[in-house]
């Protein structure tokens, strides 16, 4: 077996609650990958090595990178600049800095669906300019370029006196879509090429907060549209050429037509549930891309697993409590992961919660246990 990578100096641009999963699955190889993120209370901190600064800086993020082998991400908005300096003084970087180029601006994956023929809804710059041809776009989610997550920098514009909702930062309108369902699939290639996908999962938004309540695995979806979303997957980490982990988000609508929303270069959200649910975690398995290891297999242990978010409670700010922590743990096949935040603020996500069961009914009922018990609040 190759054993080489087990020498290698890793540097991750970010620290947050998926550093924190990174560095845990990491540990399985006695590996100490070094991160990098301006908040001196990183929740990485207790568990890896963690530099002081900032990963959208071109000096920081160039000289942190010139001590690395392999340098990654886990975020997108980090600077690109320094990112292709690098590459071209040696250092491997995964996935590739023109991946991240495209991925990083929605615009510019909304470009790079058109140019390869992905479905996805259609879209227009927002300009304040062409007002009328904006009304004519009706109804229409505005998404912001750069920056945006867990639903900010995204405005539902249903009538034109929303326009004026719009802020004053570069984005698109794109076409409301009739929704059946939203999807996921996570897809990961490594530098041979070999390529592993997980079973597509289910997901269910926040009715006002635009974030993932909870999602389940596997999605009640029929087998053409399952085959369907892993064909949309696997063909676009082919065309971005990317090693790594790529989180596809799609959308199915009232016409069983299948569509992508967002992609992501990196462990996501909705594969948390892989970490107790399948015989490789998501985390693991970028781990084994980007170090060009054998990919694991990514079938299901259990039936049916879940995956609800744990966010903090409206009107609540400061140090988190977590009530009912005490009762979720008593259900056996549910497991807390917090994710160490010091403050907690309305809908921020403060740690997460697997589910595994035999049966559907068995996963919707530990479901509904874990959200109307376990509560976060200061």
């Amino acid at each position: 077996m190759k054993t080489s990578f087990l020498e290698k100096k890793i540097g991750l641009l970010g620290g947050g609650q998926l550093g924190l999963m990174m560095a845990q699955a990491a540990s399985d190889f006695h590996l100490t990958p070094e991160f990098l993120d301006s908040d001196p209370k990183a929740a990485v901190q207790p568990f890896a090595i963690s530099h002081l600064g900032s990963f959208g800086d071109y000096k920081t993020v160039l000289d942190f990178g010139k001590q690395m082998d392999l340098i990654s991400i886990e975020i997108e908005d980090v600077n690109l600049q320094a990112l292709f300096e690098l590459e071209a003084l040696g250092k491997t970087i995964f996935p590739q800095p023109q991946v991240l180029e495209v991925i990083k601006s929605k615009a510019n994956q909304k470009s790079f669906f058109k140019k390869f023929g992905f479905p996805s809804p259609d879209f227009i710059p927002f300009e304040q300019s062409k007002m009328e041809e904006m009304k004519e776009f009706l109804p229409a989610f505005w998404k912001q370029n750069e920056g945006g997550y867990d639903g900010k920098g995204v405005l539902k514009i249903d009538s034109p006196t929303d326009l004026a909702n719009i802020p004053n930062q570069t984005g698109f309108l794109e076409k409301k879509v009739d929704i059946q369902k939203e999807l996921a699939v996570l897809v990961a290639r490594n530098q041979t090429g070999d390529m592993e996908l997980f079973p597509v999962v289910e997901m269910v938004f926040h009715p006002t907060a635009h974030l993932v309540s909870y999602l389940k695995s596997p999605a009640d979806i029929s087998a053409e549209v399952e085959s369907e979303c892993r064909r949309l997957a696997q063909s676009c980490i082919e065309k971005l050429e990317m090693v790594g982990l790529l989180a596809v988000e799609l959308f199915l609508n009232t016409d069983n037509q299948v569509l992508i929303n967002e992609i992501s270069p990196r462990p996501h959200n909705s594969g948390h549930h892989t970490i107790e649910g399948n015989l490789t975690s998501q985390f693991q398995q970028f781990w084994r891309a980007i170090l060009n290891l054998p990919l694991g297999k990514t079938e299901a242990i259990f039936p049916y697993t879940a995956m609800v978010n744990l966010i903090g409670e409206p009107d609540f700010v400061g140090k988190p409590k977590y009530q009912g922590l005490d009762e979720i743990l008593a259900i056996p096949g549910v497991f807390p992961h917090l994710y160490g935040k010091g403050e907690t603020r309305p809908f921020r996500k403060m740690g997460h919660v697997t589910i595994v069961a035999q049966t559907l009914l068995e996963l919707e009922q530990k479901v509904y246990f874990v959200e109307n018990h376990l509560k976060i609040t200061a």
